[in-house]
């Protein structure tokens, strides 16, 4: 059997925890900042999980030695 490609556009993106859960960093801490409510910049900074099965199975098939 051979070995499965890994999705590079997904593995820069998204990253598996320990549990199996996939962790991302959301967009939108790049430019345009001053428009931007502190609070909001606040959450941008920290990472977050996909909620989704469905997305989640759909990435995990993207990152197969994730």
């Amino acid at each position: 059997m051979p070995k499965l490609k890994t999705k590079k556009g997904v593995a820069k993106r998204f990253r598996l925890t320990k549990k199996g859960k996939i962790k991302y960093s959301p967009s939108g801490k790049s430019h345009l900042l001053t428009g931007k409510e502190p609070e909001r910049l606040r959450h941008l900074g920290k990472s977050a999980t996909i909620k989704s099965k469905k997305d989640t199975k759909y990435l995990k098939r993207m990152l197969p030695y994730g």
